[in-house]
């Protein structure tokens, strides 16, 4: 009996780890081709529009010759038009403002591509978006706004600010000084490196293009949220420029054809943040001044009370920037745009022939961009003797309404005129909604391909589990229960907005579970030990509050933590001792007098950072005692900071990785921990202030799973459900906007995408990370002194669950790819699957995890 149970061993053992290493190698296929057919890069018409033949006589007079262009990053609506806002620049009549609906992605790259060609970008551009260095989504071979007016060669193009600018349009501006978007902590002189500018060029005449981007604004919300104490004078700072501005094109004789126009790229929620599709995300203010807007402005409620869909005065698409622009400035509508003449502008000219030939010219455009999509005839005979409403399609019925306008455009009688104009402004939202909904199309080959690749990922996985996977029912149950239930809520978006609550209740669930396991040994200990892991559990859940409803909703950090910061840092500095005496008992061996003094000035130089980084990114946190202590810490720079304790970290791991070298056993063992703590002192150098103390409460969970006899199953599920709970605890969603950025740039003074890369990485996933560490210190001590068994049955499981869930996301995304949340909810989700399964899985549950395992076991 024995003898047969070991040859199955034997010969099991191999070929599961063959199929494990196959069912890992096809997760990033399968996520690589399934991408590829969900975001594709759209087509685009080459060259510059055109006025044509089809126009009756020439285009009319433009209004304006210059255009100053103002982008206040995440300049949500509320901030400029409702009481309280720090601006009064359209209280003076001179302004026409709007409320500019922003799609989602509501992130800066996408947002001025919309802006400038009129079109909907790709979804695909949040991911270029993180990457400073890339060119691929350029703009300079596309038709847009920019490229007209340098077309038009009367004067030189400009830019200061976000140099997200400069990216998209290589070798357009003939003087420009970028900054970088991403040094979040930063409000006052990344706004500053703008600002000294514009006096100098509103003097000079050689230009016809200015383009201001301040990003200060945006940077406040990331940090402290929209009701931050740092925003009215933001705004009020803001609307300062704009006046210096508007003052120098009514008194500067070359600026008085100037129109500026101030607007954000998309607004911020009610955390801070963006990239989502909720409505102070999507809802950035917009605003047209010059002088020669009183003629034709109306009335209006200045300022207007508070809304709570954000919608102030008329709302318009992003898009419809390009073809009013077209207009007020003397050129083409660009041949990619979705846009409509935005016809608030038409009193401009008073000619029934202009206002026919702009909305004419504005209507071809889009009905040549539709024919081309639909295959529909260009020819107006096709539609002879046919009723518009009996055709087949929607954009049939439009192509036959176009052909109509089109033909009845002359009108002597101005009642009819003013039909006629409303009517085309009609099928002009009507088109641009249709063209916008089928703005995205779909590879299904490519989809349906990934899936299979997952699908056969799935298999193999489950195939290994099966060989090598021993462990008690219940356990196993829980294990598929939790996989099967996860799988299912993909394809409900409510789900996948609040997906916290299931990993919340879930390990909560398990906790009790562990619990129940163990009270057959009740003691006083164990007994308080299990009051305060679920104590300690439930502070975790509700630590900080996410998801897409309640986000910024109260929450501990909210309602304890910030509004008592000297009870904050006495939790962070309890930390930062934790992990020091954590330090001290691992480096055993070397004479007390060298050991100390390295360990404290370590931690030290990490507090130190730490002190001095959290009164750049939120001071009202430094305050009392702390700022005390920061005095005592003032001399060297953030960056210099960060690099020391990023050395020290290097030189205590170098340190780690020799114990494990030749010396195996206890060493072994000891250097592993050792480099856990050093991991976790780096986690609290990439997290928030505010965050740091959930690792206490890790810390006491870790020690309760320890002082248990968990099989390798019961591990492999306490890690899985706690590196999720971990990742929402710390603020983690499945929206684009609550990536944090904030330490993307600790130690780096430039932009380096691997090492930006990194960090972000680290940033976002540093509670799951420290949970695959913790994991492995559980793993080691059950190894049992097989080939690897105790580790492959952990990653066997871990892939079962990744390669299963990757597959019920795509296929969610196949099913729902015409739903009303594809891009808002779904996309975004995938992308998260993406960073799961190729960082948090492959990268270090795999990777590193695996060689830390390999390391610290050998000696077992």
């Amino acid at each position: 009996m024995v003898d047969s149970k070991m040859q199955r061993r034997n010969n099991g053992v191999p070929a599961a780890t063959v199929l494990l290493s196959i069912a890992n190698l096809l997760i990033p296929a399968a996520i690589l081709i399934f991408a590829t057919g969900f975001f594709p890069y759209k087509p685009f018409l080459p060259g510059l529009a055109q006025y044509d033949g089809l126009q009756h006589g020439p285009p009319p007079a433009a209004p304006f010759d210059r255009l100053v262009f103002m982008v206040v990053d995440a300049l949500r609506s509320d901030f400029v038009f409702a009481e309280g806002s720090g601006f009064e620049l359209i209280r003076d009549g001179f302004a026409m403002p709007f409320t500019a609906h922003a799609a989602s992605p509501t992130v800066t790259m996408p947002r001025i591509k919309a802006i400038t060609t009129g079109s909907v970008p790709s979804f695909l551009d949040v991911i270029l978006n993180l990457d400073e260095a890339d060119t691929s989504s350029t703009l300079a071979s596309q038709d847009t706004w920019l490229a007209q007016m340098k077309a038009k060669q009367t004067g030189k193009l400009i830019m200061y600010g976000d140099d997200t600018w400069l990216k998209l349009f290589p070798d357009t501006f003939d003087r420009a000084d970028g900054t970088s978007s991403f040094f979040v902590s930063d409000f006052t002189e990344v706004d500053n490196n703008v600002t000294r500018h514009i006096d100098d060029e509103l003097r000079q005449s050689d230009w016809n293009t200015m383009i201001l981007h301040y990003l200060g604004l945006d940077h406040i919300g990331h940090k402290s949220g929209p009701r931050s104490s740092n925003m009215p004078l933001k705004q009020r700072e803001m609307d300062g420029i704009v006046r210096r501005i508007y003052k120098a094109i009514e008194t500067e004789p070359h600026l008085q054809s100037t129109l500026l126009v101030l607007c954000g790229d998309h607004g911020m929620n009610d955390a801070g943040n963006h990239g989502a599709s909720s409505a102070g995300e999507t809802s950035p203010a917009l605003v047209f001044l010059s002088p020669q807007l009183k003629s034709i402005s109306k009335p209006l409620t200045v300022p207007a009370p508070f809304v709570d869909d954000f919608q102030y005065y008329s709302s318009v698409e992003q898009s419809d920037l390009a073809p009013t622009l077209g207009a007020l400035l003397g050129f083409p509508v660009p041949k990619n745009n979705l846009g409509a003449f935005i016809p608030d502008f038409l009193a401009f000219w008073p000619e029934q022939r202009d206002q026919q030939h702009i909305l004419t010219h504005n209507s071809k455009q889009i009905f040549d961009i539709m024919a081309a999509a639909f295959g529909i005839s260009r020819l107006p005979g096709a539609y002879g003797g046919v009723e518009c409403p009996e055709l087949p399609t929607e954009a049939e019925i439009l192509a036959c309404r176009w052909h109509t306008l089109v033909k009845i455009a002359q009108f002597t009688d101005p009642e009819q005129h003013s039909d006629w104009t409303n009517n085309v402004s009609v099928w002009l939202q009507e088109a641009q909604s249709v063209m916008s909904s089928m703005a995205s199309t779909y590879d299904t080959t490519r989809l349906l391909e990934g899936g299979g690749v997952a699908l056969i990922s799935i298999l193999l996985a489950l195939a290994s589990s099966v060989m090598v996977v021993r462990g008690p029912v219940p356990s196993l149950c829980a294990f598929a229960l939790i996989s099967l239930l996860y799988g299912i809520m993909m394809f409900a978006s409510s789900y996948v907005e609040e997906e916290q609550h299931f990993w919340y209740w879930a390990a909560s669930a398990w906790l009790v579970y562990l619990v129940h396991k163990g009270s057959l040994r009740w003691t006083p200990t164990f007994v308080l030990t299990t009051l305060a892991v679920l104590v300690s559990m439930r502070l975790v859940r509700g630590w900080n509050q996410t998801g897409q409803k309640f986000a910024g909703s109260p929450d501990i950090v909210k309602i304890f933590l910030t509004p008592n910061p000297q009870s904050l840092w006495g939790l962070i500095l309890g930390t930062y001792a934790m992990v020091g005496v954590a330090l001290i008992r691992q480096i055993r061996g070397w004479p007390r007098a060298i050991m100390l003094p390295l360990v404290v000035g370590l931690v030290a130089s990490a507090v130190s950072f730490k002190l001095s980084f959290t009164n750049e990114d939120a001071p009202e946190l430094v305050v009392g005692v702390i700022q005390k202590l920061l005095r005592l810490a003032e001399g060297p720079s953030l960056v210099s900071r960060a690099r020391t304790v990023f050395v020290g970290l290097a030189a205590f791991s170098l340190y780690a990785v020799y114990l494990l070298t030749p010396h195996g056993g206890q060493e072994s063992s000891r250097a592993l921990r050792l480099l856990h703590h050093l991991y976790t002192l780096l986690a609290l150098t990439q997290s928030r202030a505010t965050n740091i103390p959930l690792f206490l409460l890790f810390s006491i969970l870790q020690s309760y799973l320890e002082s248990l006899d968990l099989d390798v199953v019961e591990i492999t599920g306490s890690s899985l459900l706690l590196q999720f709970t971990s990742f929402f605890a710390m603020g983690g969603s499945n929206a684009i906007s609550s990536v944090d950025l904030s330490n993307a740039y600790n130690g780096i003074s430039g932009f380096n995408v691997g090492a930006v890369g990194l960090l972000t990485f680290i940033s976002n996933w540093a509670a799951p990370v420290w949970w695959t560490s913790a994991t492995n210190l559980l793993l080691v001590r059950r190894k049992a002194g097989g080939a690897g068994e105790v580790y492959q049955m952990h990653i066997a499981l871990l892939t079962l669950f990744v390669a299963t869930s990757l597959g019920f996301v795509m296929a969610a995304c196949t099913a729902l790819r015409t739903h009303l949340f594809i891009w808002t909810v779904f996309s975004p989700k995938y992308l998260y699957s993406m960073a799961w399964g190729l960082g948090q899985h492959l990268a270090v549950n795999v990777g590193l995890g695996g060689l830390l395992y390999w390391l610290g076991g050998r000696g077992k």
